[in-house]
């Protein structure tokens, strides 16, 4: 890995537990990367999430013009410079496209037992302007309910499957442990990294990806298709573990 130029990242389950914010040890090994290397997050969530769980936990020294967010699944974009964080692009659905969204998942829920839980912590689905979000437990939902609801993917992907029948126009995935994230066909990492690399005037060669969905179905998978370098991980301490190394050797 010594000759690359750009380090991208999924956030939850990849940089952070899931919807939970970046631990101390792992925003040191950030900060410390970002001293010579630019970095990218990419990610379902939107950038306000990502303020919450990364930004604003990284230590003030961090080299912010070295960091890139890139909500929505790369649907969005934002670079840091004059001291602000800017908005370099954003993709939206139109609220009919939203609406008919919406409307699939509640249907899905209604009639699919798998699907209808005890108890719902926050909102179940989430419109995210270009992206609409299904958590099956909900937004707030705490992390060990969350990790016991679908540890082997078996349900988000037979939602999955449903909703490819019904939304065949838009584009489906799932993300964090227990989500679903739906965009605009076409719309998904692999497009968010194609269009990046370019605005950061840098090659699939010299780029490498981390992430945990590295799936067919997950919403890292599209990633391959790129070309650049990918890493599976199992999560935040696998990722600590292989930055770490590298970090000390480079």
């Amino acid at each position: 890995m010594e000759d690359l130029e750009l380090f991208i990242f999924d956030l939850d389950r990849t940089l952070t537990k899931s919807r939970s914010n970046i631990d101390e040890e792992m925003s040191k090994i950030i900060s410390e990367l970002l001293k010579h290397k630019r970095v990218v997050v990419i990610s379902g969530a939107e950038f306000s999430q990502f303020k919450k769980q990364l930004i604003d936990l990284l230590p003030e020294s961090a080299n912010l013009n070295n960091l890139y967010i890139a909500p929505l699944t790369g649907g969005s974009f934002y670079r840091f410079e004059e001291n602000n964080w800017n908005k370099v692009y954003e993709e939206i659905l139109s609220e009919g496209k939203r609406a008919k969204i919406i409307n699939s998942l509640e249907k899905a829920v209604e009639k699919n037992k798998f699907l209808q839980t005890k108890k719902v912590y926050g909102k179940q689905i989430q419109d995210r302007g270009g992206q609409i979000t299904f958590s099956a437990l909900g937004d707030k939902a705490p992390l060990d309910e969350k990790t016991k609801w679908d540890p082997n993917i078996e349900k988000r992907l037979k939602l999955k499957e449903i909703l490819d029948k019904d939304l065949n126009e838009f584009e489906v995935s799932a993300g964090g442990s227990t989500s679903i994230d739906i965009r605009e066909k076409g719309i998904d990492k692999a497009y968010g990294i194609n269009k990046i690399l370019p605005i950061l005037s840098t090659t699939t060669d010299k780029t490498i990806f981390f992430g945990d969905a590295i799936y067919e179905g997950g919403n890292d998978y599209s990633v391959v298709s790129t070309g650049i370098k990918t890493q599976k991980v199992s999560g935040p301490e696998e990722t600590k573990k292989i930055l770490k190394e590298y970090l000390k050797n480079n």
